[in-house]
């Protein structure tokens, strides 16, 4: 490996410093508070970010953060608009850069293992690998990864939100928080044959969309799904389009949509009122009128 320039201390406003988009690197949220709370008493960082400027790959003051995200996040957070950092000004290659930052991970704290094996995975040149720094275990645990683990608190923004009720919603509110924390806990058995369809799913999402987290790929077969809502009618509808019992299916089924323009909202409510007041269908039955229309309109002119 050539020989590089050595880093210079600079002082930077951790603000506009640009952040990794991928970091394998993670704090809860009470590590981070913490940060912050020490960060706040001391009036200043105790250890140094390490960033990147990459030959004026960035405009000065918004260089990369190789190593520190969290602490320039921090300490953005605490108010400091100066601090002390690390400036490495010649250009690297990316394999360069990736390992660096493992390199400097892999010194304190902890790593996402799906993230973590991303990136070392991404580089390709031996000697970087070396150089990240990974041991042995850390190495056989990067073997196991399928790419579909996450963390639950890996590099997340939090905030504190206050959710005030009126005297008339508390108790429903209370009930409603109650359940949720009662069920956090419980399980739903289903059946075994139904666990590998939904890991496959989850694997074919994960890699048709590069994605490393199982919430995400989740979230990509829930969109899959929502596209194609119509599919359900198969599970009320012969073949000729006639229904199979008199059960109730969700109205998506039959429009492919859970939504729909407020404005064409507006005209269906009108309708329904005015046909309400005129008694032209059961009070708990408004989708009578709808019915009576699409009849008329499959009957063609009279």
């Amino acid at each position: 490996m050539s020989t590089r320039t050595p880093p210079q201390v600079v002082v930077r406003n951790p603000a506009d410093l640009v952040r990794l988009e991928v970091n394998a690197h993670y704090q809860t949220k009470e590590d981070f508070d913490r940060l912050v709370a020490n960060i706040r008493r001391d009036g200043h960082l105790e250890s140094v970010p390490l960033i990147y400027a990459g030959e004026g790959e960035y405009a000065e003051g918004r260089e990369l953060i190789v190593s520190g995200n969290h602490r320039c996040d921090a300490a953005t957070v605490a108010g400091l608009t100066e601090i002390p950092c690390l400036l490495i000004s010649d250009r690297l290659t990316r394999d360069e850069l990736i390992a660096k930052q493992l390199s400097h991970n892999a010194l304190t704290g902890a790593d996402d293992p799906a993230t973590l094996a991303q990136l070392y995975n991404s580089i390709e040149d031996v000697d970087w690998r070396a150089y990240a720094g990974l041991d042995d275990q850390t190495l056989d645990l990067l073997d196991t990864i399928d790419g579909m683990e996450g963390l639950s608190e890996a590099n997340l923004d939090f905030s504190t939100v206050q959710l005030v009720f009126l005297p008339s919603e508390r108790d429903r509110a209370k009930t409603a928080l109650e359940e949720a924390r009662t069920g956090a806990d419980q399980m739903w058995l289903a059946a075994r044959a139904d666990y590998e369809p939904v890991l496959d799913a989850l694997t074919s999402a994960h890699s048709a969309h590069k994605v490393g987290n199982v919430a995400t790929a989740l979230h990509i077969i829930l969109s899959v799904y929502e596209a194609h809502l119509t599919d359900l009618q198969a599970g009320y509808l012969t073949p000729a389009g006639e229904a199979l019992d008199n059960r109730q299916v969700g109205w998506e089924t039959v429009t492919g949509s859970r939504t729909l323009p407020a404005d064409a909202a507006a005209i269906l409510v009108r309708a329904l009122s005015k046909a309400a007041k005129d008694k032209d269908f059961s009070e708990d039955r408004p989708w009578e009128l709808l019915v009576r229309l699409a009849t008329g309109y499959l009957a063609g002119p009279s």
